[in-house]
């Protein structure tokens, strides 16, 4: 893919140093109560910058809401955000800090491959929020302080019952390959944090050859899954293979006819990792912002806007959807080696689904 390459090119051309990791940075002595969440940022600087940009790889109309909410609750800070593919957004970064042009202030990024080589080339900026404390250790960075997982996505399958019956949907990975479901199954393409999530955690348990098989299927692969399911909405495709469980949760709360599977063998799920980038131009803005969205009022905002999962245990699910406790997560225990993965999965997937592109 053209932006992926413009993503390495990028990379390469980097000369950073990388800002020094302090490992012993400390959370402020007396963070600030304010109505629902403790701040260590100068609230009064913050509303001073007046802004505050995100740069994000959810969809726009959910981004806006969350934004929104933020808005709410300091009025005088104006939010804007950028919406790309996580391979795309990365490539956009990165060509940004080459020209030394420093545009965003907090960066969501759903590959965590692309996060870990972020920090490692000192692109965010160490913040302790108070906050963070209610976060399991393996959803910081180490040192902590550079990100935090924002939330939890799934993958599993999504169907239209209105073109599939229930009883003959399939209720396993496996079940994908039977040529009934030729050329009638989307996917995401290999920008996707989620879908090299599916790749990376599946193929140990169905090996190569399942994949092999599967581009036999000829997928159709797209950028959102906003896309993904207006297709299965439209009848354009009857199968999302790594279907988004936050988008089946909007569009099924819309009234549109979709099913969603769990498999026994279980969801691949990542993380949509949040950080402060490094020399942003709003960075007492970015503090406050990161404290209220990693709090239980910011989470919340974030459920109600976009219907994802906190990793926060006294953050409730998503409206409508199945609690984290009660799914089969299929999580990278390395993440270090799911970031050398990456060109493997993009050479594959690109070729699984390319002739179609």
């Amino acid at each position: 893919m053209k932006l992926l390459a413009a993503a390495s090119v990028a990379a390469c051309a980097l000369a950073w140093t990388g800002m020094a990791f302090a490992e012993g940075a400390k959370l402020c002595d007396k963070p600030r109560q304010m109505e629902g969440f403790k701040t260590c940022a100068d609230v009064d600087k913050a509303e001073a910058e007046g802004a505050f940009v995100l740069y994000s790889t959810d969809p726009e109309q959910g981004q806006a809401k969350l934004l929104a909410a933020f808005n709410k609750a300091f009025p005088k800070i104006k939010t804007n955000y950028v919406r790309l593919q996580a391979g795309a957004l990365y490539a956009k970064v990165l060509s940004e800090r080459q020209a030394k042009s420093y545009l965003v202030d907090v960066i969501q990024i759903s590959d965590m491959g692309m996060i870990l080589d972020f920090q490692k080339r000192g692109g965010f900026r160490q913040y302790l929020s108070p906050e963070m404390a209610a976060f399991k250790p393996e959803y910081k960075s180490t040192p902590e302080g550079f990100f935090t997982w924002g939330s939890i996505i799934m993958a599993g399958i999504a169907y239209n019952p209105k073109d599939v019956p229930a009883a003959e949907a399939p209720k396993k990975w496996e079940d994908l390959l039977d040529p009934k479901w030729k050329d009638s199954i989307n996917v995401k393409v290999s920008n996707s944090g989620l879908q090299h999530g599916v790749w990376y955690m599946l193929k140990p348990i169905l090996g190569m050859d399942y994949f092999k098989k599967f581009a036999e299927q000829k997928p159709r692969a797209f950028d959102s899954y906003v896309q993904q399911y207006g297709r299965l909405v439209d009848g354009q495709d009857k199968i999302i293979m790594g279907a988004q469980y936050s988008g089946y949760i909007e569009f099924k709360a819309k009234g549109a006819p979709l099913g969603f599977v769990f498999p026994e063998t279980g969801v691949p799920a990542v993380p949509e990792t949040y950080g402060i980038v490094a020399d942003g131009p709003h960075p007492h803005a970015s503090e406050l912002f990161m404290d209220w969205f990693l709090s239980p009022v910011g989470q919340k905002a974030l459920s109600d806007a976009l219907l994802l999962h906190s990793p926060r245990p006294d953050v409730p699910a998503p409206a409508g959807s199945v609690p984290l406790k009660d799914m089969k997560l299929l999580t990278p225990a390395d993440w270090n080696a799911f970031e050398k993965d990456r060109p493997e999965f993009a050479k594959e997937w690109d070729r699984i689904v390319g002739a179609r592109r």
